[in-house]
Parts: structure tokens; sequence; C-alpha cells
């Protein structure tokens, strides 16, 4: 079977733009989330969130738009399409990967996907069709909206012809993108594939929504750098997060010849599916443990070679200890040698975006070595007796082997095993 590397990365997050910065913050245990000002909340019961910084206030790592997509064109996009544009870009200049002939375009696709989409685009335009009618709906709508046209507009901005696909598994979706485009090319159907999610449901009516399905912490709106706290006793729900995450996919062989870098290497996949209920997780965790141990498997490694798990963790009083009592039949007796955080705490819940974000995060963790902490987990729930969450301070440690975890809406669960190349 064909082996699957990882040559290039790109991401945009709360924490900021671009890898290096993230990395940075991240593991100083920055917080990404802040009261939300571009839009009224008030009355929304939750009114912080994970949003992309902007360049004025953040020069370091925030996001001038205009920098990346002319704004004519970025009229026509949701923001959605347009973070994740943003992330591909910086993915596949990263990679160096530049196909020249016909066949090599044709051997590099696209694999990009969304837990919601255009979901701002959509409500603004009902909001334009009921006040104005529709002569003034734009001829853009659809295509701005629709979740595979992020796929779309990568391909054919760099105008590759492979495989041309998205996913849609709510927050598991850019997990599943990354390990449906290593299928892809391990099955021979692609060389190279560009991989990933983007999220941008920061508006009223995503707000709205995921707070009438109490989902949303809402006990921290003073006082938002502490809201996001994974397996902490005062945990109320999770925070929403926007942005987008890209890795490049390539054969191994294929990355030597042309003298690629090589981050790590997509050791392992798993999915499976709950059956069970349409947003609350079994109550024992066996769509999530199978998962993972599907991952394991495929990875033809034990479960006590995992260094560290960056978990799905979303804050949740019931997700968390979920999954954790999930990691703990996975690893049975080995779980104090083994680091488990969420990155979510730094950055909220990135949705369709979360698994690709925290694979990165999980390649960058490997490359240097350090398991990022689990921010504002001061007092640990009951149930966390015996393991090692990296509370509050990252931790230096041998890293070989990550599962990284992502659990969605329906029951949609996917783990990826990524390691070090051999």
């Amino acid at each position: 079977m064909r082996r699957v590397v990882v040559t290039g990365l790109g991401i945009l997050t709360p924490l900021g733009l671009g890898t290096d910065i993230n990395w940075k913050r991240l593991v100083s245990g920055t917080v990404g989330i802040n009261k939300i000002s571009n839009f009224d909340v008030s009355d929304l019961p939750c009114k912080i969130a994970g949003q992309i910084p902007n360049k004025d206030d953040d020069p370091e790592g925030g996001l001038n738009i205009d920098d990346w997509i002319e704004p004519r064109d970025f009229k026509r996009i949701d923001r959605f399409i347009a973070y994740g544009l943003i992330s591909a870009t910086q993915a596949v200049e990263d990679s160096g990967w530049k196909p020249q002939t016909e066949i090599q375009k044709n051997r590099t696709g696209v694999i990009l996907g969304s837990g919601i989409g255009g979901l701002e685009t959509i409500s603004n335009t009902s909001e334009l069709l009921n006040s104005k009618g529709p002569r003034k709906i734009s001829p853009f709508f659809i295509p701005s909206a629709l979740i595979n046209l992020l796929s779309g507009q990568v391909s054919i901005k760099y105008g590759f012809k492979g495989p041309n696909h998205s996913v849609v598994t709510a927050c598991s979706t850019g997990a599943h993108a990354i390990g449906d485009a290593s299928r892809i090319i391990r099955y021979g159907d692609a060389d190279v594939m560009i991989a990933g999610g983007a999220e941008a449901a920061c508006c009223r009516i995503g707000m709205a929504g995921f707070a009438a399905a109490r989902a949303l912490s809402t006990n921290f709106n003073d006082d938002p750098i502490s809201s996001s706290r994974p397996w902490d006793q005062d945990r109320d729900g999770f925070v929403m997060g926007e942005g987008a995450g890209v890795i490049v996919l390539e054969e191994k062989e294929h990355a030597m010849a042309r003298g690629a870098k090589i981050y790590a290497e997509i050791k392992g996949y798993g999915l499976s599916g709950d059956a069970y209920h349409i947003t609350a997780p079994a109550e024992n965790g066996d769509g999530g443990f199978r998962a993972m141990l599907s991952a394991i498997n495929d990875a033809n490694i034990n479960s006590s070679d995992i260094d560290y798990i960056n978990a799905h963790g979303t804050s949740t009083p019931l997700g968390d200890i979920i999954e954790l009592k999930a990691i703990g039949r996975l690893l049975k007796q080995n779980t104090q040698n083994i680091s488990v955080s969420s990155t979510k705490s730094a950055t909220g819940h990135l949705l369709g975006a979360a698994g690709a974000i925290e694979a990165i995060y999980s390649i960058l963790s490997i490359k240097n070595q350090i398991a990022p902490p689990t921010n504002n987990l001061k007092n640990p729930d009951k149930e966390t007796t015996g393991f090692d969450l990296v509370p509050l301070n990252a931790k230096n440690r041998n890293i070989k082997y990550v599962l990284s975890n992502s659990f969605g809406f329906g029951g949609t669960n996917a783990s990826l095993v990524i390691g070090s190349l051999d």
C-alpha cells in the first residue's frame, strides 16, 4: 500500500494567520476567544466566540482579506470559502508543489469540506429576498454558499484536475476530509491531495441556532478567555470558533523524488457511527472508541505506541467525560504514559474546520516535541483522575505518534493517527 505524507500546511484560526503564529500562541497558552462585536448579540444568551483577528488590531497574526483575495471576488463568496482559500494558498505554497504537465495536474486533487458552509450568506440573502424581492438576489448566491465550491475554487485557482470532492460530516468534517484524501492517494487515484475544512458560522443565525440547542457556553460572557475549559468542573458548553485548516498530502515516493520537506505521515484513519442520537454521543462512548481503534489498527501499531492525543474535547458537560472514558477503554492501563489535551481551549470549536486545524496542531506537536496545553483546566472533573490532561502549561515530551479525534452531530466519528516519518 502506498504511504501518505504531509508536505504543506495552511491555517487560519482565532489565534491568527499561519502556522508559526498559531503554534507560538498555542503553546504559550494564548486564548483567541473574545466578545462578539461585529453583529448584535444583545438578545442572544451566548455573546462570545473565537473570531479571526483583524490585522489592524493584531499586526503580527491578524488577517486583512484584501491581501489574499480581490475585493470584487470576495463579494462573490461566503467567508468560509475565503478562509479556506487563504489556508489552501498557504498550504500549497508551503508544499512547493507546482504541477506543470497535464498528467501532474490530473494526479492532483482537492477534498475540502465544511460543517455548515455559507450560513451567513444564506441568512443575509433570505433577509434581502424578503425585504427587496428576488430581483436583488445575486447570481453568485448559490455558488457562494455551496460547500463543495470551496474545493471547486481551489481546484480552479491552481488547475488541479484530479479528484474534486467535499465532506460534510458536522464537526468531524476536517478529519474525514484528511482521512478520505489519504485513502485516495493510498489507493492510487491521485499522487497529491489538498485536504481540510473551513467554517464561518459566527453570525446571528448560527449563534442563535446552537444556543437554542443549549450547546454553547453562557456563563462566561464577561470573561471570554475562561470560557472554553474542557474537563473542568465549571465547563458549561462549547464556544463557537471559525477559520480553516488545510494540508497538502502526497504519496511518499512522489514527495521524496521532488525533494519536498516532509512534516509527518498519515499512518492510520478510522471512522464510525454511533447510531444513537442526533446531537449527544452514545453514553458508553463506543462510537468514538471504535473510530480510535480502527485508526490504530489501520496504522498497524498498538494503543501503547500513542504518545499524545489531541482530543475532541469541546468543553461540554456530557461529551468531555464520555470521550475520556472511551480513551481509557482504548489505553487500558496505559493512561499515565500518554498526554491528552484539547486545543479547543485556545481556539473554541471550529465545527467543520476543527479536525483539520487539530491535525495541523498534532503535526506541529510531533515536529516540536511538545504537547499543547488544555487551558483553563483549574478544577478538573473528578472523573479525570489518572489522565495527563496537560493542564494550563504545554509539556515537552517525546512524541512519535499522535491520535487526533473529531466527533460530530448525528454520531459521526473520525480519528487520525499521525506519526513521524520512519
